[in-house]
């Protein structure tokens, strides 16, 4: 069994028999990778990290070539985000990136930018005052990265150029021009604003992104579209993706009970 080391995020953990642990990490070097931490419940002295779900840690671990579960030697914690912990907004989207970052992703198949991506948002998070920009930013460029991009350059069907109305159609997985419509009798209309938020975001860098405005329509807009698109092809809603939802119509329901008082 080869000892590897590397960076890693926790993306979720659960305990095993007694006084063991499973988690999940998101590796740079390894991609998504199942550790298994012996003894840890037992003696958590024994690693350096506390294992908390988006942590940033430095991972040995034994590979063993007829298994997907590995043996964690060693767990050093580099940052564990505690200041995200104490907001639920950001706790809360943190958490989504690590949902999707595990769906999204295949087991052992490594991919840097996905992991950059992840630790350079997590960190933006404990800065942010708007941390729904960041999981918007996040999904779309995980898209990208995960090859699930929606194609929106182009008409999805005959490849022209999308001068006038286009609907986006979630089967075909793209935009449609108004001479294709017919392709997908279920596709929906779609603002401009959306689609170039989408395009910009998936074209520059993150912290360009930072600096993307968006008005409430197109925000609103660009999430339906986003989730349900994600929806759909990973065949099932995240659970914090749920959790996201519920908290921003609450937020919304409790400024417009405002406004009428």
């Amino acid at each position: 069994m080869p000892i590897q080391k590397s960076e890693a995020l926790v993306l979720k953990r659960r305990d095993f028999r007694e006084t063991s642990l499973i988690a999940e990490f998101y590796t740079r070097d390894f991609g998504k990778v199942n550790g298994l931490l012996k003894g840890f419940r037992a003696e958590p002295a024994k690693f350096a990290s506390t294992l908390e779900p988006f942590s940033y840690n430095e991972i040995i671990f034994y590979r063993k070539n007829n298994s997907s579960l590995h043996l964690v030697s060693q767990c050093d914690a580099k940052e564990n985000f505690a200041p995200l912990r104490n907001n639920i907004a950001k706790c809360t989207v943190a958490g989504f990136m690590m949902e999707l970052l595990a769906a999204l992703m295949p087991l052992e198949d490594s991919n840097g930018q996905a992991f950059d991506l992840a630790l350079e948002c997590l960190q933006e998070l404990r800065r942010t005052d708007n941390p729904e920009k960041i999981a918007t930013i996040f999904k779309i460029k995980m898209l990208v990265i995960s090859g699930f991009k929606p194609h929106l350059d182009s008409c999805l069907s005959c490849g022209n150029k999308i001068l006038g109305q286009s609907k986006f159609s979630l089967t075909l997985g793209g935009l449609l021009c108004e001479g294709c419509f017919r392709k997908d009798p279920a596709a929906r209309s779609i603002f401009r604003g959306s689609i170039a938020s989408i395009l910009h975001i998936e074209k520059n860098d993150f912290r360009s992104n930072l600096n993307l405005g968006m008005n409430p329509q197109v925000k609103k807009e660009l999430d339906f579209v986003l989730n349900t698109f994600l929806n759909f092809h990973l065949e099932r809603e995240l659970n914090s993706q749920r959790v996201i939802k519920n908290m921003e119509s609450f937020r919304a329901s409790a400024k417009n009970n405002s406004q009428d008082g």
